[in-house]
């Protein structure tokens, strides 16, 4: 599944890990050792939350691509 989600990618001294936030699917985020492992880790994330929402007909947001600051 290509991600088209946008993906906050950080690293985390308090973790010693990098973090990944998926902010259009709340509370989605994974960690890695690696940026990779990371980011391997958090498609998973995004399939399951997609997954499970899903099963309990919630809605899925639609990908909007880079989200805008102000």
């Amino acid at each position: 599944m290509p991600i088209k989600y946008e993906l906050i990618v950080y690293w985390s001294e308090a973790d010693n890990a990098f973090l990944v936030e998926v902010p259009e699917l709340q509370g989605c985020m994974a960690d890695g050792q690696t940026y990779a492992e990371a980011v391997a880790n958090v498609e998973v994330a995004i399939q399951e939350w997609i997954e499970t929402a899903q099963i309990l007909d919630r809605p899925i947001p639609n990908p909007k691509g880079r989200l805008m600051y102000a």
